[in-house]
């Protein structure tokens, strides 16, 4: 039922917000679509009834670009480090999500990334823009590394295009451990429970001195910091 009400709660504020969108995409301006989205989430959290315990948020430094790289239990996972972490981060999403009308709209102004998972180029092209938007604005983006949401709760295997970021755009990769969001949502249900999510925010895993011939040992290093903050 809650999930029901957020869902409906979500789509009247879009639709209140029309004007106010309309005015952002047409002047170009981006900060009040960031903040409507960060408030929305707020919101969603108190309506759907979660508990949070994170932990490391306050070591992050707000003027430092960072590829944020977490754990993928549930589709709570974005929406919550969208309003945890204290930047006006960025993200990369499969192509389809933009053709929500006048939503794709607004991450496009806000420089969300659009991709087809089906195409190698297409993944390249997105990195390449990515990088280049980290180190003229000063963005930060959100990674799942695993590529998809876990079916058994447990980390996957990591996929490597978000190191490829971290390489291109030489930010520091700030690993993310969530717990408790897959018993909340798991992958296939469509309603949240009530309950308890723990977020760890690790210190931030430097990428000097790592390439493409040795990037295989910063992947083991970002995911054992992920699982131990798991432990």
């Amino acid at each position: 039922m809650r999930t029901l009400i957020i869902l409906l709660i979500y789509i009247l504020i879009i639709i209140v917000l029309i004007p106010v969108l309309f005015i952002c995409i047409l002047v170009r301006v981006r900060q009040p679509i960031l903040a409507i989205g960060k408030w929305a989430m707020k919101l969603g959290k108190v309506v759907l009834g979660l508990k949070l315990d994170v932990r490391g948020v306050e070591a992050i430094d707000k003027r430092s670009p960072y590829v944020f790289m977490a754990n993928h239990l549930s589709l709570l996972d974005g929406p919550l480090l969208y309003m945890l972490i204290p930047q006006a981060i960025r993200v990369i999403l499969k192509k389809e999500v933009f053709r929500i009308p006048l939503v794709g709209l607004g991450m496009r102004l806000v420089d969300f990334i659009p991709v087809d998972r089906k195409g190698i180029r297409a993944g390249k092209l997105c990195i390449e823009k990515a990088s280049r938007l980290m180190r003229e604005k000063n963005y930060s983006f959100l990674i799942f590394p695993e590529g998809t949401r876990s079916r058994d709760g447990n980390l996957q295997p990591f996929k490597r295009g978000g190191f490829f970021l971290a390489l291109a755009s030489q930010a520091a990769i700030l690993p993310v451990s969530i717990k408790g969001s897959f018993e909340l949502m798991p992958k296939g249900s469509f309603f949240v429970k009530r309950g308890k999510i723990k977020v760890v925010f690790s210190t931030p895993v430097s990428v000097r001195g790592f390439n493409r011939e040795n990037l295989h040992q910063l992947v083991e290093r970002v995911r054992g910091v992920i699982q131990s903050g798991l432990d």
